[in-house]
């Protein structure tokens, strides 16, 4: 701890602009890192969350004009007139709002649904606000465990926190992974 203590005191800005960059490389990761060092006082709490704000929607919003970007190739307007993409086009654009909020909660689902939303021309504007708003939540949900279980449990547990949350982060993706593996394909 004395070299993450003495990092900070010598670049002070330094955990910003991780929280500004860490989505782009694993956002839950970069959640649950801005959580954690906020419910230790490795920062101020209210700027670490602002910093991961900016740094999920830079990293969400960025998605949806690689989906724009992909209509561009030929490929991809054949593709775009399949049955099936025109079926999984309108249920998205219908319930916009629905649909981005449950995908920022389901892991392995928001980049292919805001790449999708961009391909499928959703409203930036609307897709805008709700991937900000569905962040800001997932954030403050996050923000409000860390910090709720570290005033139950004490100061020595909330060293303890982040390693929870990581475990159930892996616990997670790896059930994910075993049910794509042991479940009977579809054709």
């Amino acid at each position: 701890m004395d070299v993450v203590n003495d990092a900070l005191a010598a670049y002070p800005w330094g955990i910003y602009l991780c929280l500004l960059v860490g989505p782009f490389v694993q956002e839950d990761a970069a959640v649950i890192g801005a959580a954690s060092a906020s419910s230790i006082g490795m920062g101020d709490p209210v700027l670490l969350f602002l910093s991961l704000i900016v740094g999920l929607s830079a990293s969400d919003l960025w998605k949806y004009w690689a989906g724009r970007a992909a209509l561009t190739q030929d490929w991809a307007h054949k593709f775009a007139q399949k049955d099936g993409v025109q079926a999984a086009r309108d249920k998205v654009l219908k319930r916009l709002g629905h649909t981005l909020m449950v995908v920022r909660f389901i892991p392995g689902t928001r980049i292919p649904t805001y790449v999708a939303s961009g391909f499928f021309k959703a409203p930036f504007g609307p897709f805008a606000l709700w991937v900000v708003l569905s962040g800001t939540l997932y954030g403050l949900l996050v923000f409000a465990l860390f910090h709720s279980l570290g005033a139950v449990a004490g100061e020595k547990a909330k060293a303890y926190v982040p390693f929870i949350a990581i475990t159930l982060v892996v616990l997670v993706l790896g059930g994910q992974f075993l049910w794509k593996k042991l479940r009977p394909a579809v054709d």
